[in-house]
Protein backbone atom coordinates (compact mmCIF):
# COMPACT_ATOMS: atom_id res chain seq x y z
CA UNK A 1 0.00 0.00 0.00
CA UNK A 2 1.76 3.44 -1.16
CA UNK A 3 -0.18 4.75 2.10
CA UNK A 4 0.63 4.82 5.61
CA UNK A 5 3.09 3.08 8.02
CA UNK A 6 4.99 -0.24 6.54
CA UNK A 7 6.56 -2.62 8.38
CA UNK A 8 9.96 -3.82 6.90
CA UNK A 9 11.24 -6.94 6.54
CA UNK A 10 14.40 -5.74 6.98
CA UNK A 11 13.21 -3.85 9.83
CA UNK A 12 11.87 -0.34 10.70
CA UNK A 13 9.02 0.96 9.46
CA UNK A 14 8.05 3.07 6.03
CA UNK A 15 6.10 6.34 6.52
CA UNK A 16 4.30 7.41 3.84
CA UNK A 17 1.73 10.10 3.15
CA UNK A 18 0.70 12.29 0.28
CA UNK A 19 0.24 16.42 1.52
CA UNK A 20 1.26 18.10 -1.83
CA UNK A 21 -0.27 21.11 0.21
CA UNK A 22 2.72 20.95 2.49
CA UNK A 23 6.64 22.25 1.85
CA UNK A 24 7.89 20.59 5.54
CA UNK A 25 6.90 17.28 6.76
CA UNK A 26 7.85 15.32 9.96
CA UNK A 27 6.93 12.04 11.09
CA UNK A 28 6.55 12.65 15.35
CA UNK A 29 7.37 9.06 16.84
CA UNK A 30 5.83 9.43 20.39
CA UNK A 31 8.87 8.83 22.42
CA UNK A 32 10.98 8.52 19.70
CA UNK A 33 10.95 12.49 18.32
CA UNK A 34 10.83 14.13 15.05
CA UNK A 35 11.90 12.40 11.64
CA UNK A 36 11.97 14.57 8.56
CA UNK A 37 10.63 13.43 5.65
CA UNK A 38 12.46 13.72 2.20
CA UNK A 39 9.73 15.30 -0.34
CA UNK A 40 9.05 13.27 -3.52
CA UNK A 41 7.70 14.22 -6.72
CA UNK A 42 3.59 14.89 -6.90
CA UNK A 43 2.93 15.59 -3.27
CA UNK A 44 4.26 12.40 -1.68
CA UNK A 45 6.80 12.94 1.56
CA UNK A 46 8.90 9.56 2.94
CA UNK A 47 10.85 8.57 5.90
CA UNK A 48 12.13 5.47 7.20
CA UNK A 49 12.35 5.13 10.64
CA UNK A 50 14.47 1.71 12.03
CA UNK A 51 14.12 2.48 15.53
CA UNK A 52 9.90 1.42 14.86
CA UNK A 53 8.04 -1.11 14.77
CA UNK A 54 4.80 -2.87 15.26
CA UNK A 55 3.08 -0.84 18.53
CA UNK A 56 4.94 2.89 18.03
CA UNK A 57 3.13 5.48 18.13
CA UNK A 58 3.17 8.42 15.66
CA UNK A 59 1.81 11.36 13.86
CA UNK A 60 2.49 13.77 11.41
CA UNK A 61 3.47 17.81 11.36
CA UNK A 62 3.41 20.00 8.70
CA UNK A 63 5.03 23.36 8.26
CA UNK A 64 5.69 23.47 11.74
CA UNK A 65 1.79 23.44 12.92
CA UNK A 66 -0.01 21.21 14.89
CA UNK A 67 0.60 17.37 14.56
CA UNK A 68 -2.03 15.24 13.75
CA UNK A 69 -3.00 11.65 13.02
CA UNK A 70 -2.05 9.44 9.86
CA UNK A 71 -4.96 9.78 7.39
CA UNK A 72 -3.82 6.23 6.06
CA UNK A 73 -3.92 4.92 10.25
CA UNK A 74 -4.41 1.47 10.75
CA UNK A 75 -5.21 1.80 14.63
CA UNK A 76 -5.73 4.92 16.08
CA UNK A 77 -6.04 3.29 19.89
CA UNK A 78 -6.82 6.82 21.58
CA UNK A 79 -9.69 7.82 18.73
CA UNK A 80 -9.71 9.73 16.24
CA UNK A 81 -7.56 12.97 17.37
CA UNK A 82 -4.77 10.78 19.26
CA UNK A 83 -1.31 9.09 18.03
CA UNK A 84 -1.81 6.72 14.98
CA UNK A 85 -0.29 3.32 16.07
CA UNK A 86 1.87 1.12 13.91
CA UNK A 87 0.26 -2.16 12.45
CA UNK A 88 1.76 -5.07 11.08
CA UNK A 89 -0.79 -7.01 9.53
CA UNK A 90 1.05 -10.08 8.84
CA UNK A 91 1.39 -10.34 13.02
CA UNK A 92 -1.90 -12.51 12.91
CA UNK A 93 -2.22 -15.87 12.39
CA UNK A 94 -5.54 -17.12 10.15
CA UNK A 95 -7.77 -20.24 10.58
CA UNK A 96 -9.21 -19.88 6.94
CA UNK A 97 -6.71 -20.98 4.53
CA UNK A 98 -9.58 -23.06 3.22
CA UNK A 99 -11.86 -20.32 3.02
CA UNK A 100 -12.66 -19.16 -0.80
CA UNK A 101 -15.94 -17.28 -0.31
CA UNK A 102 -19.41 -18.32 -0.72
CA UNK A 103 -21.50 -18.28 -3.78
CA UNK A 104 -23.81 -15.27 -4.52
CA UNK A 105 -26.79 -16.72 -4.65
CA UNK A 106 -26.65 -18.33 -1.09
CA UNK A 107 -26.57 -14.97 0.46
CA UNK A 108 -28.99 -14.01 3.48
CA UNK A 109 -27.37 -11.18 4.85
CA UNK A 110 -27.84 -10.00 8.67
CA UNK A 111 -26.64 -5.90 8.93
CA UNK A 112 -25.22 -5.29 12.33
CA UNK A 113 -23.23 -2.59 14.10
CA UNK A 114 -21.02 -3.50 16.20
CA UNK A 115 -21.47 -1.26 19.06
CA UNK A 116 -25.33 -1.65 19.19
CA UNK A 117 -25.30 -5.89 18.56
CA UNK A 118 -24.03 -6.62 21.93
CA UNK A 119 -24.21 -5.25 25.87
CA UNK A 120 -20.25 -5.28 25.31
CA UNK A 121 -20.22 -3.67 22.19
CA UNK A 122 -17.11 -5.11 20.95
CA UNK A 123 -15.77 -7.28 18.07
CA UNK A 124 -14.79 -10.09 20.39
CA UNK A 125 -18.56 -9.98 22.07
CA UNK A 126 -19.85 -9.68 18.55
CA UNK A 127 -17.97 -12.44 17.45
CA UNK A 128 -19.58 -15.08 20.21
CA UNK A 129 -23.06 -14.79 19.04
CA UNK A 130 -22.25 -15.63 15.37
CA UNK A 131 -23.27 -19.34 15.43
CA UNK A 132 -26.61 -18.77 16.85
CA UNK A 133 -26.94 -16.61 12.92
CA UNK A 134 -25.55 -19.21 11.13
CA UNK A 135 -28.16 -21.78 12.98
CA UNK A 136 -31.03 -19.32 11.85
CA UNK A 137 -29.93 -19.82 8.43
CA UNK A 138 -27.89 -16.72 7.65
CA UNK A 139 -25.17 -16.94 5.33
CA UNK A 140 -23.74 -13.08 5.51
CA UNK A 141 -22.96 -10.85 7.87
CA UNK A 142 -23.53 -6.85 6.61
CA UNK A 143 -21.09 -4.71 8.92
CA UNK A 144 -21.88 -1.36 9.57
CA UNK A 145 -19.25 1.16 8.93
CA UNK A 146 -15.88 0.53 10.63
CA UNK A 147 -13.89 3.60 9.99
CA UNK A 148 -12.96 5.01 12.89
CA UNK A 149 -15.51 7.90 13.76
CA UNK A 150 -15.21 10.89 16.73
CA UNK A 151 -15.80 9.73 20.35
CA UNK A 152 -17.09 6.24 21.83
CA UNK A 153 -20.47 5.75 19.61
CA UNK A 154 -21.42 6.70 16.53
CA UNK A 155 -22.81 4.62 13.35
CA UNK A 156 -19.89 5.08 11.41
CA UNK A 157 -21.08 7.17 8.59
CA UNK A 158 -19.03 10.05 9.92
CA UNK A 159 -15.62 8.28 9.63
CA UNK A 160 -12.60 10.16 9.15
CA UNK A 161 -9.92 7.67 9.44
CA UNK A 162 -11.11 5.16 6.84
CA UNK A 163 -8.13 2.67 7.66
CA UNK A 164 -8.34 2.49 11.36
CA UNK A 165 -11.41 0.37 13.00
CA UNK A 166 -13.01 1.71 15.32
CA UNK A 167 -11.31 1.92 18.46
CA UNK A 168 -14.54 1.42 20.95
CA UNK A 169 -14.70 -1.81 19.19
CA UNK A 170 -11.51 -3.41 20.23
CA UNK A 171 -8.53 -3.84 18.03
CA UNK A 172 -7.56 -4.56 14.11
CA UNK A 173 -6.29 -8.29 15.28
CA UNK A 174 -10.14 -8.70 17.43
CA UNK A 175 -12.00 -7.31 14.30
CA UNK A 176 -9.62 -10.40 12.20
CA UNK A 177 -10.42 -12.81 14.91
CA UNK A 178 -14.37 -12.00 14.27
CA UNK A 179 -13.77 -12.52 10.51
CA UNK A 180 -12.19 -15.53 10.98
CA UNK A 181 -14.83 -17.26 13.24
CA UNK A 182 -17.50 -15.88 10.94
CA UNK A 183 -16.06 -17.62 8.04
CA UNK A 184 -15.07 -20.93 10.58
CA UNK A 185 -19.06 -21.23 10.59
CA UNK A 186 -19.34 -20.53 6.91
CA UNK A 187 -20.81 -16.87 7.03
CA UNK A 188 -19.76 -14.00 4.82
CA UNK A 189 -18.55 -10.67 5.94
CA UNK A 190 -19.35 -7.76 4.12
CA UNK A 191 -18.07 -4.43 5.36
CA UNK A 192 -20.18 -1.13 4.61
CA UNK A 193 -17.56 1.63 3.23
CA UNK A 194 -18.15 5.58 2.79
CA UNK A 195 -16.73 7.02 0.28
CA UNK A 196 -18.87 9.96 -0.94
CA UNK A 197 -17.35 12.34 2.28
CA UNK A 198 -15.88 12.44 5.68
CA UNK A 199 -17.19 13.09 9.16
CA UNK A 200 -17.41 16.64 10.40
CA UNK A 201 -14.78 15.89 13.23
CA UNK A 202 -11.22 14.57 12.91
CA UNK A 203 -10.69 15.18 9.21
CA UNK A 204 -7.78 16.75 8.87
CA UNK A 205 -6.82 16.82 5.23
CA UNK A 206 -8.54 19.74 4.53
CA UNK A 207 -5.25 21.68 6.63
CA UNK A 208 -2.38 20.21 4.34
CA UNK A 209 -4.19 18.37 1.55
CA UNK A 210 -7.06 20.47 -0.26
CA UNK A 211 -6.61 18.72 -2.95
CA UNK A 212 -8.21 16.38 -1.75
CA UNK A 213 -11.57 17.65 -2.23
CA UNK A 214 -12.94 19.14 -5.29
CA UNK A 215 -14.86 22.61 -4.70
CA UNK A 216 -16.71 22.57 -8.11
CA UNK A 217 -18.47 19.78 -7.09
CA UNK A 218 -20.74 20.32 -3.63
CA UNK A 219 -22.48 17.31 -1.57
CA UNK A 220 -24.53 17.55 1.58
CA UNK A 221 -21.16 17.66 3.52
CA UNK A 222 -19.50 20.36 1.66
CA UNK A 223 -16.71 19.90 -0.97
CA UNK A 224 -17.04 16.92 -2.65
CA UNK A 225 -13.75 14.43 -2.64
CA UNK A 226 -11.88 14.59 -5.79
CA UNK A 227 -12.27 11.80 -8.11
CA UNK A 228 -12.41 13.86 -11.07
CA UNK A 229 -10.14 17.13 -10.73
CA UNK A 230 -6.63 18.01 -10.48
CA UNK A 231 -4.40 16.28 -8.54
CA UNK A 232 -7.25 12.99 -8.43
CA UNK A 233 -5.01 9.95 -8.70
CA UNK A 234 -3.85 9.97 -5.60
CA UNK A 235 -7.41 10.47 -3.99
CA UNK A 236 -8.35 7.88 -6.25
CA UNK A 237 -5.50 5.40 -5.11
CA UNK A 238 -6.37 6.17 -1.51
CA UNK A 239 -9.96 5.13 -1.92
CA UNK A 240 -9.14 1.54 -4.24
CA UNK A 241 -6.57 0.97 -1.72
CA UNK A 242 -8.92 1.11 1.30
CA UNK A 243 -11.38 -0.97 -1.12
CA UNK A 244 -8.49 -3.47 -0.66
CA UNK A 245 -7.29 -3.04 2.68
CA UNK A 246 -10.75 -4.52 3.90
CA UNK A 247 -11.04 -7.30 1.68
CA UNK A 248 -6.74 -8.30 1.89
CA UNK A 249 -6.06 -7.41 5.16
CA UNK A 250 -9.22 -8.60 6.65
CA UNK A 251 -10.61 -11.21 4.53
CA UNK A 252 -13.58 -9.50 4.03
CA UNK A 253 -15.72 -11.14 1.23
CA UNK A 254 -17.21 -8.19 0.21
CA UNK A 255 -18.14 -4.56 0.71
CA UNK A 256 -21.27 -2.44 0.75
CA UNK A 257 -20.37 1.34 -0.97
CA UNK A 258 -22.65 3.59 1.03
CA UNK A 259 -25.02 5.98 -1.17
CA UNK A 260 -22.90 6.07 -4.63
CA UNK A 261 -25.42 8.38 -6.01
CA UNK A 262 -23.70 10.88 -3.78
CA UNK A 263 -20.20 10.46 -5.20
CA UNK A 264 -19.91 13.08 -7.66
CA UNK A 265 -17.50 11.86 -10.20
CA UNK A 266 -17.28 12.97 -13.74
CA UNK A 267 -14.78 10.35 -14.96
CA UNK A 268 -14.41 8.30 -17.81
CA UNK A 269 -14.11 5.32 -15.64
CA UNK A 270 -15.89 6.23 -12.48
CA UNK A 271 -14.43 5.46 -8.70
CA UNK A 272 -16.73 2.81 -7.97
CA UNK A 273 -16.11 0.92 -11.16
CA UNK A 274 -12.67 1.20 -10.79
CA UNK A 275 -13.26 -0.26 -7.19
CA UNK A 276 -14.73 -3.35 -8.57
CA UNK A 277 -11.95 -3.91 -11.37
CA UNK A 278 -9.30 -3.72 -9.14
CA UNK A 279 -11.38 -6.04 -6.46
CA UNK A 280 -12.23 -8.43 -9.88
CA UNK A 281 -8.34 -8.53 -11.01
CA UNK A 282 -7.10 -8.84 -7.46
CA UNK A 283 -8.28 -10.94 -4.78
CA UNK A 284 -11.28 -11.69 -6.73
CA UNK A 285 -9.34 -13.79 -8.72
CA UNK A 286 -8.61 -16.44 -6.06
CA UNK A 287 -12.14 -16.47 -3.86
CA UNK A 288 -15.38 -14.76 -4.39
CA UNK A 289 -15.79 -11.69 -3.31
CA UNK A 290 -19.12 -9.22 -3.80
CA UNK A 291 -19.46 -5.56 -4.41
CA UNK A 292 -23.27 -3.90 -3.27
CA UNK A 293 -24.34 -0.60 -4.09
CA UNK A 294 -26.92 1.73 -2.02
CA UNK A 295 -28.10 3.81 -5.05
CA UNK A 296 -31.36 6.04 -5.27
CA UNK A 297 -30.71 6.35 -8.68
CA UNK A 298 -31.81 3.07 -9.38
CA UNK A 299 -28.75 2.45 -11.96
CA UNK A 300 -29.53 -0.97 -13.57
CA UNK A 301 -26.58 -0.12 -15.58
CA UNK A 302 -24.10 -0.29 -12.83
CA UNK A 303 -25.12 -3.75 -11.76
CA UNK A 304 -24.30 -7.45 -13.29
CA UNK A 305 -24.02 -8.89 -15.96
CA UNK A 306 -23.55 -5.45 -17.87
CA UNK A 307 -22.52 -3.75 -14.49
CA UNK A 308 -19.44 -4.00 -11.91
CA UNK A 309 -21.90 -4.44 -8.88
CA UNK A 310 -23.28 -7.72 -7.49
CA UNK A 311 -26.26 -6.40 -6.07
CA UNK A 312 -28.20 -3.39 -4.98
CA UNK A 313 -30.03 -2.37 -1.89
CA UNK A 314 -33.63 -2.21 -3.34
CA UNK A 315 -35.35 0.14 -1.22
CA UNK A 316 -38.22 0.48 -3.42
CA UNK A 317 -39.32 -3.19 -2.25
CA UNK A 318 -39.08 -1.89 1.71
CA UNK A 319 -41.25 1.25 0.77
CA UNK A 320 -43.88 -0.16 -1.01
CA UNK A 321 -43.74 -3.00 1.61
CA UNK A 322 -43.47 -0.34 4.77
CA UNK A 323 -46.66 2.09 3.47
CA UNK A 324 -48.91 -1.68 3.35
CA UNK A 325 -48.15 -2.22 6.72
CA UNK A 326 -48.17 0.87 8.03
CA UNK A 327 -50.19 3.59 5.83
CA UNK A 328 -47.71 6.25 6.29
CA UNK A 329 -47.51 8.47 3.24
CA UNK A 330 -44.99 10.99 4.87
CA UNK A 331 -41.99 12.15 2.88
CA UNK A 332 -40.85 9.38 0.35
CA UNK A 333 -43.35 6.98 0.69
CA UNK A 334 -45.64 9.62 -1.11
CA UNK A 335 -43.84 7.88 -4.32
CA UNK A 336 -45.82 4.51 -3.21
CA UNK A 337 -49.22 5.43 -1.52
CA UNK A 338 -51.01 4.70 -4.54
CA UNK A 339 -52.07 0.63 -5.10
CA UNK A 340 -48.81 -0.30 -2.64
CA UNK A 341 -49.57 -4.24 -2.79
CA UNK A 342 -49.79 -3.93 -6.94
CA UNK A 343 -46.18 -1.77 -6.72
CA UNK A 344 -44.50 -4.13 -4.38
CA UNK A 345 -45.61 -7.13 -6.74
CA UNK A 346 -43.45 -4.94 -9.61
CA UNK A 347 -40.19 -4.44 -7.26
CA UNK A 348 -40.38 -8.02 -6.09
CA UNK A 349 -40.44 -9.26 -10.11
CA UNK A 350 -38.46 -7.01 -12.01
CA UNK A 351 -36.45 -4.92 -9.36
CA UNK A 352 -37.35 -1.28 -9.16
CA UNK A 353 -40.36 0.02 -8.96
CA UNK A 354 -39.00 3.02 -10.24
CA UNK A 355 -37.62 2.73 -13.65
CA UNK A 356 -37.93 5.34 -15.57
CA UNK A 357 -41.48 7.26 -14.22
CA UNK A 358 -41.44 10.90 -12.18
CA UNK A 359 -41.47 10.14 -8.49
CA UNK A 360 -43.83 12.57 -7.51
CA UNK A 361 -41.98 13.23 -4.16
CA UNK A 362 -38.81 14.50 -6.05
CA UNK A 363 -40.48 15.70 -9.15
CA UNK A 364 -38.29 14.52 -11.67
CA UNK A 365 -37.50 10.92 -13.59
CA UNK A 366 -35.80 8.16 -11.60
CA UNK A 367 -34.56 5.00 -12.62
CA UNK A 368 -33.92 2.22 -15.41
CA UNK A 369 -35.37 -0.88 -16.59
CA UNK A 370 -34.36 -3.78 -14.34
CA UNK A 371 -36.53 -6.88 -15.23
CA UNK A 372 -33.94 -8.08 -17.36
CA UNK A 373 -31.59 -8.20 -14.43
CA UNK A 374 -31.10 -11.84 -12.35
CA UNK A 375 -33.34 -11.51 -8.95
CA UNK A 376 -30.20 -11.92 -6.78
CA UNK A 377 -29.24 -8.57 -8.26
CA UNK A 378 -31.38 -7.39 -5.41
CA UNK A 379 -31.38 -7.36 -1.68
CA UNK A 380 -34.77 -6.86 -0.70
CA UNK A 381 -35.61 -6.49 3.43
CA UNK A 382 -38.62 -5.09 5.21
CA UNK A 383 -36.00 -3.09 7.82
CA UNK A 384 -32.14 -1.73 7.78
CA UNK A 385 -30.25 0.85 9.81
CA UNK A 386 -31.95 3.94 8.52
CA UNK A 387 -35.62 2.81 7.62
CA UNK A 388 -35.63 2.57 11.60
CA UNK A 389 -32.86 4.75 12.79
CA UNK A 390 -33.96 7.81 10.71
CA UNK A 391 -37.35 7.79 12.15
CA UNK A 392 -37.54 10.11 15.46
CA UNK A 393 -37.80 7.27 18.25
CA UNK A 394 -36.41 4.95 16.34
CA UNK A 395 -39.41 2.12 16.46
CA UNK A 396 -39.66 -1.20 14.74
CA UNK A 397 -41.95 -2.03 12.38
CA UNK A 398 -43.59 -4.63 15.46
CA UNK A 399 -44.02 -1.46 17.17
CA UNK A 400 -45.92 0.48 14.28
CA UNK A 401 -48.07 -2.84 12.60
CA UNK A 402 -49.49 -6.04 13.85
CA UNK A 403 -47.63 -9.19 13.64
CA UNK A 404 -49.91 -11.00 11.87
CA UNK A 405 -49.53 -8.72 9.00
CA UNK A 406 -45.90 -8.67 9.31
CA UNK A 407 -45.09 -12.46 8.91
CA UNK A 408 -47.24 -12.04 5.64
CA UNK A 409 -44.84 -9.61 4.33
CA UNK A 410 -41.79 -11.72 6.06
CA UNK A 411 -43.18 -14.16 4.01
CA UNK A 412 -43.03 -12.49 0.62
CA UNK A 413 -39.34 -11.09 1.17
CA UNK A 414 -37.74 -14.05 3.00
CA UNK A 415 -38.97 -16.15 -0.01
CA UNK A 416 -38.60 -14.49 -3.07
CA UNK A 417 -35.81 -15.03 -5.50
CA UNK A 418 -34.06 -11.81 -4.14
CA UNK A 419 -31.19 -11.87 -1.60
CA UNK A 420 -33.16 -10.92 1.78
CA UNK A 421 -31.69 -9.10 4.45
CA UNK A 422 -32.47 -8.40 8.30
CA UNK A 423 -31.75 -5.92 10.32
CA UNK A 424 -29.89 -7.04 13.58
CA UNK A 425 -32.83 -8.34 16.28
CA UNK A 426 -35.61 -8.10 13.35
CA UNK A 427 -35.21 -12.10 13.54
CA UNK A 428 -36.78 -11.91 17.31
CA UNK A 429 -39.02 -9.24 17.04
CA UNK A 430 -36.57 -6.97 19.41
CA UNK A 431 -38.38 -4.53 21.37
CA UNK A 432 -35.72 -2.27 21.63
CA UNK A 433 -34.93 0.97 18.96
CA UNK A 434 -32.67 1.49 16.80
CA UNK A 435 -32.26 5.30 17.21
CA UNK A 436 -29.60 8.17 15.60
CA UNK A 437 -26.20 8.23 18.27
CA UNK A 438 -23.52 9.93 17.83
CA UNK A 439 -20.51 11.39 20.06
CA UNK A 440 -19.81 15.10 19.62
CA UNK A 441 -18.50 17.62 21.51
CA UNK A 442 -19.17 21.44 21.80
CA UNK A 443 -20.97 23.30 19.00
CA UNK A 444 -21.16 20.42 16.69
CA UNK A 445 -23.01 18.27 19.53
CA UNK A 446 -25.46 21.28 19.53
CA UNK A 447 -26.20 21.65 15.92
CA UNK A 448 -26.45 18.17 15.56
CA UNK A 449 -29.03 17.70 18.71
CA UNK A 450 -31.09 20.80 17.13
CA UNK A 451 -30.97 19.74 13.88
CA UNK A 452 -31.92 16.21 14.65
CA UNK A 453 -35.13 17.56 15.89
CA UNK A 454 -35.60 20.43 13.29
CA UNK A 455 -35.72 17.92 10.86
CA UNK A 456 -39.01 16.70 11.88
CA UNK A 457 -40.55 19.47 12.24
CA UNK A 458 -42.93 18.91 8.86
CA UNK A 459 -44.67 15.96 10.55
CA UNK A 460 -47.71 16.28 12.22
CA UNK A 461 -46.82 14.31 14.99
CA UNK A 462 -43.90 16.66 15.50
CA UNK A 463 -45.22 20.10 15.18
CA UNK A 464 -45.25 21.48 18.75
CA UNK A 465 -41.63 21.91 20.40
CA UNK A 466 -43.11 20.12 23.14
CA UNK A 467 -43.30 17.09 20.77
CA UNK A 468 -39.68 17.77 19.19
CA UNK A 469 -38.15 17.81 22.87
CA UNK A 470 -39.22 14.14 23.40
CA UNK A 471 -36.78 12.82 20.60
CA UNK A 472 -33.80 11.60 22.16
CA UNK A 473 -30.60 13.82 21.81
CA UNK A 474 -27.84 11.66 19.91
CA UNK A 475 -25.19 12.75 21.84
CA UNK A 476 -26.82 11.02 25.10
CA UNK A 477 -25.23 8.20 26.25
CA UNK A 478 -28.52 6.89 27.20
CA UNK A 479 -29.21 6.81 23.32
CA UNK A 480 -27.11 4.48 22.83
CA UNK A 481 -27.53 2.42 25.46
CA UNK A 482 -31.40 2.19 24.57
CA UNK A 483 -30.28 0.77 21.07
CA UNK A 484 -28.45 -2.15 22.66
CA UNK A 485 -30.41 -5.60 21.42
CA UNK A 486 -31.49 -7.78 24.87
CA UNK A 487 -30.44 -11.24 23.72
CA UNK A 488 -32.00 -12.69 26.98
CA UNK A 489 -35.55 -11.67 24.59
CA UNK A 490 -34.95 -14.73 22.08
CA UNK A 491 -36.13 -16.86 25.09
CA UNK A 492 -39.83 -15.32 25.96
CA UNK A 493 -42.80 -14.84 23.96
CA UNK A 494 -43.61 -13.45 21.40
CA UNK A 495 -39.71 -13.15 20.84
CA UNK A 496 -38.73 -17.02 20.53
CA UNK A 497 -41.73 -17.67 18.30
CA UNK A 498 -40.54 -14.83 16.15
CA UNK A 499 -37.56 -16.20 15.73
CA UNK A 500 -38.48 -19.56 15.33
CA UNK A 501 -40.80 -18.13 12.42
CA UNK A 502 -37.80 -16.48 10.55
CA UNK A 503 -36.11 -20.07 10.93
CA UNK A 504 -38.76 -21.78 9.38
CA UNK A 505 -38.79 -19.58 6.75
CA UNK A 506 -35.20 -19.44 5.90
CA UNK A 507 -34.84 -23.34 6.33
CA UNK A 508 -37.61 -23.63 3.48
CA UNK A 509 -35.62 -21.13 1.05
CA UNK A 510 -32.04 -23.09 1.53
CA UNK A 511 -33.97 -26.40 0.86
CA UNK A 512 -35.87 -25.45 -2.08
CA UNK A 513 -35.19 -22.57 -3.62
CA UNK A 514 -31.12 -21.90 -3.22
CA UNK A 515 -30.79 -24.88 -5.14
CA UNK A 516 -32.54 -23.39 -8.32
CA UNK A 517 -31.36 -19.48 -8.30
CA UNK A 518 -27.97 -19.97 -9.30
CA UNK A 519 -27.61 -18.29 -12.83
CA UNK A 520 -31.47 -17.27 -12.80
CA UNK A 521 -31.87 -15.73 -15.68
CA UNK A 522 -34.20 -12.35 -15.19
CA UNK A 523 -37.11 -11.20 -13.46
CA UNK A 524 -40.48 -12.55 -13.05
CA UNK A 525 -44.04 -11.44 -13.66
CA UNK A 526 -46.23 -9.53 -11.50
CA UNK A 527 -49.86 -11.03 -12.27
CA UNK A 528 -52.05 -9.47 -9.27
CA UNK A 529 -54.15 -6.49 -8.55
CA UNK A 530 -55.28 -4.46 -6.08
CA UNK A 531 -54.27 -6.36 -2.64
CA UNK A 532 -53.51 -9.42 -4.78
CA UNK A 533 -49.45 -9.68 -5.15
CA UNK A 534 -49.06 -12.99 -7.25
CA UNK A 535 -45.03 -13.25 -8.95
CA UNK A 536 -43.92 -15.92 -11.16
CA UNK A 537 -40.22 -16.17 -11.32
CA UNK A 538 -38.11 -18.26 -13.75
CA UNK A 539 -35.17 -19.88 -12.03
CA UNK A 540 -32.20 -21.56 -13.64
CA UNK A 541 -33.08 -25.06 -13.96
CA UNK A 542 -36.60 -24.54 -16.44
CA UNK A 543 -38.40 -24.20 -12.79
CA UNK A 544 -40.87 -21.69 -12.03
CA UNK A 545 -41.39 -20.20 -8.75
CA UNK A 546 -44.44 -18.48 -7.42
CA UNK A 547 -46.04 -16.30 -4.66
CA UNK A 548 -49.03 -15.79 -3.88
CA UNK A 549 -49.73 -13.06 -1.14
CA UNK A 550 -53.47 -11.89 -0.55
CA UNK A 551 -52.16 -8.08 1.87
CA UNK A 552 -55.72 -6.84 2.37
CA UNK A 553 -57.99 -6.83 4.93
CA UNK A 554 -60.52 -8.95 2.79
CA UNK A 555 -60.24 -12.62 1.69
CA UNK A 556 -59.28 -13.05 -2.25
CA UNK A 557 -60.43 -16.10 -4.55
CA UNK A 558 -56.52 -16.68 -5.82
CA UNK A 559 -56.14 -18.91 -8.80
CA UNK A 560 -55.33 -22.41 -8.87
CA UNK A 561 -51.91 -23.14 -8.68
CA UNK A 562 -50.82 -26.71 -9.36
CA UNK A 563 -47.19 -26.83 -8.74
CA UNK A 564 -45.25 -28.43 -5.18
CA UNK A 565 -46.70 -26.74 -2.29
CA UNK A 566 -43.35 -25.40 -0.20
CA UNK A 567 -45.01 -22.46 2.39
CA UNK A 568 -48.43 -21.87 3.17
CA UNK A 569 -50.49 -19.81 5.84
CA UNK A 570 -53.80 -21.65 5.29
CA UNK A 571 -55.09 -24.76 3.66
CA UNK A 572 -57.70 -24.57 0.67
CA UNK A 573 -57.70 -22.34 -2.70
CA UNK A 574 -59.25 -19.17 -1.19
CA UNK A 575 -56.20 -16.58 0.32
CA UNK A 576 -57.65 -15.23 3.96
CA UNK A 577 -56.55 -11.46 4.89
CA UNK A 578 -53.23 -11.47 4.98
CA UNK A 579 -51.93 -14.91 3.84
CA UNK A 580 -49.35 -16.65 2.02
CA UNK A 581 -48.67 -19.31 -0.02
CA UNK A 582 -45.75 -20.15 -2.43
CA UNK A 583 -45.03 -23.33 -4.75
CA UNK A 584 -42.42 -24.37 -6.93
CA UNK A 585 -42.85 -25.81 -10.61
CA UNK A 586 -40.56 -28.02 -11.81
CA UNK A 587 -40.41 -29.43 -15.75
Amino acid sequence: MDFGAQVLAAGGVRFRVWAPGARQAEVLLEPGGAHAMQALADGWHEAVVPAAGAGTRYRYRFDGGMPVPDPASRSNPDDVHGASAVVDPRAYVWQDAAWRGRPWHEAVIYELHVGAFTPEGTFAAAAERLAELAALGVTAIELMPLADTPGGRNWGYDGVLLFAPESSFGTPDDLRALVDRAHGLGLMVLVDVVYNHFGPDGNYLHGYCPQFFNPAHQTPWGAAINYDGEHNAAVRGFMVANALYWIEEFHADGLRLDAVHQIRDDSALPIVEEIAQAIAQGPGRARQVHLVLENEHNQAQRLRPAGAATAQWNDDVHNAAHVLLTGETDGYYADYAQAPAQLLGRALAEGYIYQGQVSPHLGVARGEPSGQLPPTAFISFLQNHDQVGNRALGERLDRLTDAHRLEALYACVLLAPHIPMLFMGEEFAASTPFLFFCDFGGELAEAVRQGRRAEFQRFAAFADEAARARIPDPNAEATFAASKLRWSERETSPHRERLAFVGRLLALRHAHLVPRLAGAPHGGRSLGADGFVHVVWPLADGARWELQANLQDQPFAAPASAGQRIYSTHAGADLPPWSVRVSLHTP
